[in-house]
């Protein structure tokens, strides 16, 4: 018998925030996590340590979910970041920095958390109506009828993720495409409940970037097929190609022995049984007019035959995945069972065409109408190309996200200075009601507010990776990264000509104030005006539902994490 052990008594850690574990493992979270931040982010190799699959990213969803956190206040912050991700896509590591940011420089002012985090969701509720409103100077309109601005948001997402090692000219290639790619999926015909179509993802590892494309339609694998033969398709009397989905097997495997006891006559073969009605199935295709067959799984080697003597194309092993694009593209019912067949399951198809991308063979579904289409995805190697998807799937859903509302804010640090410098000029005139309803004094009021504004600015800060300056004017409230390798001087402001997100240049008389640096400021700020300038060539744009969403996420976080008292850990 083994020999049992007591249990142990749960673990009482009475006020986490203080102990000396928590504050290091944050400040390394938050380390690790600005070092991945902006264009110029530090590439992260992940791996299991035992070997296998090493993943190469600067990525938040990729970082998040392959690090190990053992302490309860980190895992509710990554699990907080990490469900703002999977609901939005992008600012993943902006949420991150932010939170940790606000946890290290709340936690040490000297002033109740409770009053902590009345304060903390008074300035987020001034955030976001700044941002919701129309005098906010950070916020950009989209117009889905001119495409500079989405190119800009599309550009500003591959650009912020270097693992993808594109250049200047392979981004412009890629921003197109995808912009592209998701205008195939805006339905022409817009209804009350009009709904979206998919972009499915073809890879193609080992290939030139310039090589990927976009097609209308669905591009399915087929080794068998070769591109060079033309294709000979059955059509319709209306000059369609009649398709049949199916979602069950076809390869003469329908009855299972673990499901039952099957009885056979003498001189009976379930397998020619079972062939017999495949070929049925084949000969009710054909009076159908049925052109395209293609199944998710397996068909029978001598149906496919019989199809294709009948001129026929079968496609099988399709997967999962294709099945729900599949039905949407040619309105065809997916279906479950060989033995009931109804014409009105087929749906139909424009063409089919046969294309090859290096040694790959695709069958090309050509759609009447376009809902769903492939983006080609080539890259060099596999670690880029992982990489690249992720971005492209973010960009896809961003364009998603902005449909619904269609604004953007202002990227390369500019948003969050310049929020900073609208909070600080609020702060310097809150009313004594607002202070009373608060339960606080001027001066803790104070305090709060510059914490929250040193937070916002240090995200802005961890774009630049190479010891250089971080400015912001003192009109705009924008922010301006002077390279590295310049003494500090007094004009430093001399060697920038472009703010953060590229919508001011440096040609007016601008007062500056250091966020970074050797010097300290005066913090002195009048309320930030709006750029004169509503557009340029070549905007940094972040999205805005994911930008206000990541906001929310890390100032609501950080107040949960700043009111923990006990954290209680069972110890069996």
């Amino acid at each position: 018998m083994s020999r049992l052990e007591a249990k142990k008594p749960p673990l009482f850690i009475s006020e986490p925030l203080a102990e000396d574990r928590v504050s290091q493992s944050l400040s390394l979270l938050s380390r690790i996590l600005k070092s991945c931040y902006g264009p110029e982010g530090r590439l992260k190799q992940l791996h299991n340590g035992v070997g296998g699959y090493v993943c190469t990213t600067s990525q938040s969803s990729a970082i998040l979910s392959r690090l190990s956190v053992s302490h309860p206040v980190l895992g509710v912050l990554t699990a907080s970041v990490q469900n703002h991700v999977s609901r939005f896509s992008d600012c993943g590591l902006f949420t991150a920095i932010l939170c940790c940011n606000l946890i290290e420089n709340l936690k040490s002012l000297n002033v109740a958390a409770f009053t902590v985090i009345k304060i903390s969701k008074h300035l987020l509720r001034l955030c976001m109506d700044y941002l919701k409103s129309e005098a906010c100077g950070c916020r950009v309109s989209l117009d889905f009828s001119s495409v500079e601005t989405l190119l800009c948001l599309v550009r500003s997402i591959l650009t912020s993720k270097p693992a993808c090692m594109l250049n200047k000219t392979e981004v412009d290639h890629l921003t197109v495409l995808i912009l592209k790619a998701f205008m195939f999926t805006v339905p022409c015909n817009v209804e009350a409940n009009a709904v979206l179509g998919k972009c499915v993802i073809v890879p193609v590892k080992g290939r030139r970037v310039m090589d990927s494309a976009v097609f209308p339609g669905l591009l399915i694998e087929t080794p068998e097929i070769q591109s060079a033969k033309p294709l000979t398709v059955k059509r319709t009397c209306s000059n369609m190609v009649k398709v049949a989905l199916f979602c069950v097997s076809m390869a003469g495997d329908c009855f299972s022995h673990e499901e039952g006891t099957i009885t056979l006559h003498h001189g009976i073969s379930l397998e020619m049984s079972e062939l017999n009605q495949l070929l049925d199935v084949g000969k009710q295709l054909v009076n159908d007019e049925v052109g395209l067959v293609v199944c998710q799984k397996v068909i029978h080697p001598s149906l496919k035959q019989y199809l294709k003597e009948n001129h026929i194309m079968a496609v099988d092993r399709a997967g999962l995945s294709l099945m729900e694009p599949l039905s949407r593209m040619t309105g065809s019912k997916a279906i479950a069972s060989i033995h009931l067949l109804a014409c009105s399951s087929y749906g139909t198809l424009k063409d089919v065409r046969a294309e090859s991308f290096g040694s790959k063979h695709f069958l090309h579904l050509v759609p009447n109408d376009t809902v769903v289409c492939s983006l080609v995805l080539c890259n060099r190697n596999e670690t880029a190309w992982d990489e690249l998807k992720r971005v492209c799937e973010t960009a896809e859903h961003v364009l998603q996200l902005t449909v619904k509302e269609p604004l953007a804010l202002l990227g390369g640090g500019c948003t969050e200075t310049h929020l900073a410098s609208y909070i600080r000029h609020k702060s310097c005139s809150v009313c004594t009601t607002s202070l009373e309803d608060l339960g606080c004094s001027r001066t803790q009021y104070q305090l709060v507010a510059d914490a929250f504004c040193r937070s916002l600015e240090s995200v802005a800060c961890s774009l630049n990776h190479d010891d250089g300056e971080i400015l912001t004017d003192m009109v705009y409230g924008h922010c301006w990264l002077v390279p590295s390798g310049f003494p500090s001087v007094s004009n430093s402001s001399d060697l920038v000509s472009k703010c953060g997100c590229g919508i001011n240049g440096n040609t007016e008389n601008l007062s500056w104030r250091l966020l970074k640096g050797q010097f300290a400021s005066p913090v002195v700020q009048g309320c930030p005006k709006e750029p004169s300038a509503n557009a340029a060539d070549f905007l940094t744009l972040d999205c805005f539902a994911a930008k206000c969403s990541g906001l929310q996420v890390a100032v609501e976080t950080a107040n949960l994490i700043l009111d923990l008292s006990y954290v209680i850990e069972d110890q069996n």
